[in-house]
């Protein structure tokens, strides 16, 4: 393959503040550009202004906090966060943070901004807004409003904010993205600049910006013309105005992150004894139709560790490419022992290949196939261990979509590994990679979860799925519905999902575990369980809110219509009993 030189998304940036006719400045803006090439390529570059009310003794507070504890707060995010989650999250608290700090104080005194920001990651802008701040997009000779003002006009150029930062304990933040252009220029500006300026007077200044390569101080520059134009128009209020141009993006097709990794090449099927940059192989521990794995030594440190590669078979596959990239992304981002690590590449190799540490233990495929009919508790115990490890997924905003027991290593000490994560959802990265269409949903169609099987978005319910079957398989050998015949992706679709009791094929089973298996493998999503902790607690052996087994119910709680009609006949019979010795009497 030739490698692409590789664009990077790059940006002109300018921007000018002033207090304009007022004592004070409770304007604030704020921009980061990461140093960091992965900052830069996870999180983005994000600039963000905010507009204090004026009505508040304390508004430059709250704007320059919000401008600033944003930025700080957004990039300490896990990377494997979206950007829609990482900013919501951070905003949700912030916005915790000024409503509490003015709650008690008088109105005068609130801590309450308006807040627009854009993050610019890959091809798209993220945009996040409330308020009456505003961000202009001008492509083409066009200007078009992005957002939409949360204001309501009193007189003359009077409004009243009614939505705001700080204004509220709960906020409703808008958020949309938008594409990138080469030659794309952004504004975003505060109502002491927007509110002065018509729409076709911005356009005409911002025309001098997209018809050629601009600097950094030439946007400056146009953004101090636009406010002083605003005070020019009669503004009496602060004025603030930043300006992005979009000089070039990314390479399309197959994205940056993934370009060094898409050009390397597969390593041909190797044997026992055949050598690869400094591994020399002991054992073949899997050969199959998707990847190789092999325990090899380090010659250079006598140091054992598990090679995976592709197949040849998938040389011309871009999803399964790109999801082995992702695998190796997630074993060395997340150090959990839970958690299969991958090891940094050969520097300079020309293969692609993970080097991952050796986990002791087999396969919970095998482990099933040496425990048949195990114990309830002992089968609930690795239960809770899987899902401890899914959730190291779920709060890093990941799930694994391939959850079976042939990617899961149980130790001997009953310990978890979870592997392959080549179906991996991960947002922060699907943000920036473009998906090709995959002939079937990634995972074994016996595991998936019907919302993920018919072409839905998985979520960590659907991981959920997946764990519940595999606890049913474990207990007795067979699946909680009818297994796939085939690969057939419409025949899989169409499946009735009749649930199988499991006692048709364990009878020493209780019944209230039933209910619980049978609920969290729920085909319709709303009646599953709502969150991996629920299913837990039911599943406890010993937990008394789980449903219990029916042959331990009162009469009363197994049959109230009997009980009750037992209960009736009863008295009938005392009182007939009572009346015929009466009579005798």
């Amino acid at each position: 393959m030739t490698k692409k030189a590789q664009a990077q998304l790059e940006l002109c940036i300018g921007g000018f503040s002033d207090a304009g006719t007022r004592a004070t400045n409770q304007d604030a803006f704020a921009v980061k550009v990461p140093s960091s090439y992965s900052e830069k390529q996870y999180k983005g570059i994000v600039a963000c202004l905010a507009d204090g009310v004026s009505c508040s003794h304390n508004a430059q507070q709250a704007s320059q906090t919000s401008v600033t504890q944003f930025i700080n707060d957004y990039y300490c995010t896990p990377d494997s966060w979206s950007i829609k989650l990482s900013a919501s999250k951070v905003l949700n608290s912030l916005n915790g943070w000024l409503y509490h700090h003015s709650k008690e104080n008088l109105r005068h005194d609130s801590l309450i901004t308006t807040f627009s920001c854009i993050v610019f990651k890959s091809t798209s802008a993220h945009l996040f807004h409330v308020g009456d701040s505003r961000i202009y997009r001008y492509r083409n000779g066009l200007l078009k409003q992005l957002t939409h003002d949360h204001a309501r006009p009193l007189y003359a150029k009077k409004t009243v904010l009614t939505r705001g930062l700080g204004m509220d304990c709960n906020v409703d933040i808008d958020y949309q993205t938008v594409g990138l252009q080469q030659g794309d220029v952004f504004l975003l500006s505060s109502d002491g600049v927007h509110d002065w300026l018509a729409s076709n007077w911005l356009s005409e200044r911002l025309s001098t910006l997209s018809k050629e390569k601009c600097s950094c101080n030439f946007l400056e520059k146009v953004a101090q013309t636009i406010c002083s134009d605003a005070l020019y128009k009669g503004s009496n209020d602060n004025l603030s105005c930043l300006l992005f141009k979009v000089e070039s993006l990314p390479n399309s097709g197959i994205e940056e992150l993934f370009n060094h990794a898409l050009n390397l090449i597969i390593p041909p099927a190797l044997s026992v004894g055949n050598e690869i940059d400094g591994f020399k192989i002991d054992k073949i521990i899997h050969q199959g139709a998707r990847s190789h794995v092999y325990l090899a030594t380090e010659q250079n440190t006598n140091k054992q560790q598990v090679l995976k590669m592709p197949s040849l078979n998938f040389v011309d596959d871009l999803v399964y490419l790109k999801g082995f990239c992702k695998e190796q992304w997630v074993g060395q981002k997340l150090t959990q022992t839970s958690i299969m690590k991958i090891l940094p590449s050969i520097k300079d190799s020309p293969f692609i290949y993970h080097i991952c540490e050796p986990i002791e233990g087999i396969t919970l495929r095998s482990w099933m196939e040496n425990n048949t009919h195990p114990p309830l508790v002992q089968v609930c115990n690795i239960i809770k261990k899987i899902v401890f490890a899914v959730r190291i997924l779920q709060r890093s905003a990941m799930v694994h979509r391939d959850l079976k027991p042939e990617n899961i290593i149980i130790s001997a000490n009953g310990d978890i590994t979870l592997i392959d994560f080549g179906s991996i959802q991960i947002d922060s990265i699907d943000e920036i990679i473009t998906a090709e269409s995959a002939e079937l949903p990634l995972g074994a169609l016996d595991y998936i979860a019907p919302e993920y099987l018919n072409g839905g978005q998985a979520t960590s319910l659907s991981d959920l799925f997946s764990i519940a079957v595999i606890n049913y398989e474990l207990l007795c050998g067979e699946l909680p519905y009818l297994p796939s015949t085939s690969q057939s992706l419409q025949k899989a679709r169409s499946s009735q999902w009749q649930y199988r009791p499991i006692q048709q094929f364990r009878n020493d089973l209780p019944e209230w575990l039933n209910k619980v298996l049978e609920k969290a493998t729920q085909p319709i999503l709303a009646k599953r369980y709502t969150a991996m902790s629920e299913f837990i607690s039911d599943l406890s052996p010993v937990n008394k809110n789980a449903p219990k087994n029916r042959s331990s119910l009162s009469l009363i709680e197994r049959n109230p219509l009997r009980f009750w009609q037992s209960f009736s006949f009863v008295f009938v019979v005392i009182a007939m009993i009572e009346l015929f010795v009466i009579l005798l009497g």
